[in-house]
């Protein structure tokens, strides 16, 4: 196996590029940071002195010599700029959400396709530890048939902020930041579902994006639910998952993202081992118990990337299963919209 490292780029020196991007780049020997585009240039340039550095991410994707570009630009933009890096024969990690609409997607895929490279979308929630225990309930028969699905990513931010992801036309607000997370898990634990009925609002004073989502995915045995909300002060209830042998709460977000905050790099295999208190719980008719959260970690993405790039491995999200995340959240709009289920075409 040919394990040379692969000199990687950056697009965007903000929060994800900082929180969820670096500190793996930077961890694993896989990897070299060679080249960072951003308006912050001076901050570049005092956190990364050793590294290329370029204001423009056009000039950067033609003159360096990298082979992958991850690209944590706001999402209005994703497209373009994956477009350009692969024109320039380079593989491209995108942050969630893929694109904004669906043909971008599909023109994005094919051009990846005819210059044999690796195009990848960042859904690191798959690697989340409780999404991990609850692949593992259902792989054991735990829950039985599930009939209830429900999945929570709340937050208290009752008040718009000026930034980009809350104030961009073109795929701002939470149903394109949130969203994608929550309909990914889903899709990797059911598949698609049949149809998809949503309420996708604008709540609060000053917003001009989707702040609140409800979606409901329609199986033929079961419903999945998905929601998020800016108005949730209380504890955030994950998880909710309802089957005919026994249910599991979970409480709390997982916790890799808090420690990367936190400045905590993810060097050792257990780094996002979540504590005791957190794990959540199992109820049966009678009685119930602490379901342990399996182990989590985001570098998983990372090193089956290496190996795609590497070895012609599969690459850890493939851009056609994150295109249908962009498709179904188009769908949940119009659903809201209209105020009807909407069918989901194959």
């Amino acid at each position: 196996m040919n394990t040379r490292v692969i000199k990687t780029a950056i697009i965007g020196y903000g929060f994800s590029a900082k929180t969820f991007h670096l500190p793996f780049i930077e961890s694993l020997p896989e990897f070299e940071v060679s080249a960072i585009s951003s308006s912050q240039i001076d901050a570049v340039k005092q956190d990364w002195p050793n590294t290329a550095h370029y204001l423009s991410a056009e000039e950067m994707l033609q003159k360096s010599d990298t082979q992958l570009v991850i690209i944590t630009a706001p999402n209005d933009v994703h497209f373009s700029l994956a477009k350009l890096a692969l024109e320039n024969n380079k593989h491209v990690i995108l942050e969630k959400p893929f694109v904004t609409n669906v043909a971008d997607g599909q023109t994005l895929i094919a051009l990846a396709k005819e210059k044999g490279l690796i195009l990848s979308v960042y859904h690191n929630r798959r690697w989340d530890g409780d999404f991990l225990t609850i692949k593992k309930l259902m792989a054991e028969k735990k829950l039985g048939n599930i009939k209830h699905f429900e999945s929570h990513f709340d937050r208290f931010r009752p008040n718009v902020v000026q930034r980009w992801r809350e104030n961009t036309q073109d795929g701002g607000g939470i149903l394109f930041d949130l969203g994608p997370h929550l309909i990914d898990q889903a899709l990797q634990l059911f598949g698609l579902p049949d149809a998809i009925t949503a309420q996708c609002k604008i709540m609060r004073e000053g917003a001009t994006n989707i702040d609140y989502f409800n979606l409901t995915l329609h199986y033929r045995d079961k419903l999945a639910l998905l929601s998020a909300s800016l108005f949730c002060a209380a504890p955030n209830l994950r998880f909710n998952i309802q089957g005919d042998r026994a249910n599991y709460r979970k409480w709390g977000l997982d916790p890799q993202e808090d420690r990367l905050k936190a400045g905590v790099l993810p060097k050792t295999t257990d780094w996002g081992q979540e504590n005791r208190d957190q794990y959540g719980h199992l109820y049966f008719e009678d009685s119930s118990q602490v379901a342990k959260t399996e182990l989590g970690g985001y570098q998983h993405f990372f090193v089956q990337m290496a190996k795609a790039i590497n070895s012609g491995a599969k690459p850890p999200v493939l851009a056609e299963d994150a295109l249908w995340n962009i498709k179904l959240i188009k769908l949940a709009m119009e659903s809201s919209r209209l105020g009807k289920t909407m069918k989901v075409e194959l």
